[in-house]
């Protein structure tokens, strides 16, 4: 038998806390000695213990608690619902960190007002290109909406051009426009450069498109698409300052795409007109 300090220093958790479940009748001593009143636990018990911060881990209030260890929930059950806890902890901690990276990159963007390097920015014609994509449509055109339709089109893509016997002769092109009809999203054409015929690929869903020739202020990003907002926000300091106007959304071209996203080249291309 254990004292109530040696449990809670075997099941790693505070005397108080003990003896609140005791209170509540959630998890009483083994016995109690009659002459000192000192709770009594034995090592069993521990298993118990486990199971009760488990659930309170997963969410569960004291009540529920009792509720679901009076109903014997079994060890693989339990593992079940702890590995669903740990899955939705670590989507929250991928969405934490995501957004924790898009401050730091309005941080930088406003640390670099008034810094705005002239020869970052180049006027150039964009030629005509022959690109195989997929389409989806994001919420917005913030980073939060555009990853997570982007990131899945590019994955399919690749695979598809494999199996119908396309393959790439360039850069990856991703460009945007506004969702037809007025419905506020943005959709999303995740394509790559190819030589193939004009139309679609077999029933793959990839379809060929010619992109026409333009006008565009480019600007070249180096790191994660999740930290472009400094370069996009020169190139707008740029033009207002030069007499352009934007006329669409750029086109990011893909020129290096290591497995480290920190390493990535991306040249940004926004069609523009003088004004």
């Amino acid at each position: 038998m254990f004292t109530i300090g040696d449990f809670a220093r075997y099941g790693r958790v505070s005397p108080r806390m003990l003896r609140h479940y005791d209170a509540i009748g959630l998890l009483r001593p083994d016995r109690t000695d009659p002459a000192t009143g000192y709770r009594l636990y034995g090592a069993a018990q521990l298993a118990r213990l486990n199971r009760i911060i488990a659930l309170k881990d997963l969410g569960f209030t004291l009540q529920q608690v009792g509720a679901v260890l009076d109903e014997q929930v079994g060890p693989e059950e339990l593992r079940g619902m702890l590995r669903l806890r740990r899955a939705e902890l670590a989507e929250a901690a991928a969405a934490a960190t995501a957004r924790l990276a898009r401050v730091e990159a309005r941080l930088r963007s406003i640390e670099s007002e008034g810094h705005m390097p002239a020869d970052d920015v180049v006027i150039k014609t964009v030629p005509a290109v022959r690109v195989a994509e997929l389409t989806g449509t994001a919420a917005s055109y913030q980073p939060e909406d555009i990853g997570p339709v982007i990131g899945p089109l590019y994955e399919r893509l690749f695979p598809l051009l494999e199996g119908a016997g396309v393959r790439p002769t360039g850069p990856g092109i991703a460009r945007y426009e506004d969702e037809p009809g007025g419905g506020g999203g943005i959709v999303v054409h995740a394509g790559v450069t190819v030589s193939g015929p004009v139309g679609a690929v077999g029933d793959t869903g990839v379809r060929v498109v010619e992109l026409p020739p333009f006008e565009a202020a480019t600007i070249v990003h180096r790191g994660a698409m999740d930290d472009v907002l400094p370069a996009a926000n020169t190139l707008a300091r740029w033009l207002e300052a030069n007499g352009y106007r934007s006329t669409g959304y750029a086109r990011e071209v893909n020129l290096e795409c290591p497995p480290d996203r920190e390493r990535w080249v991306t040249e940004l291309q926004e069609p523009v007109a003088k004004v």
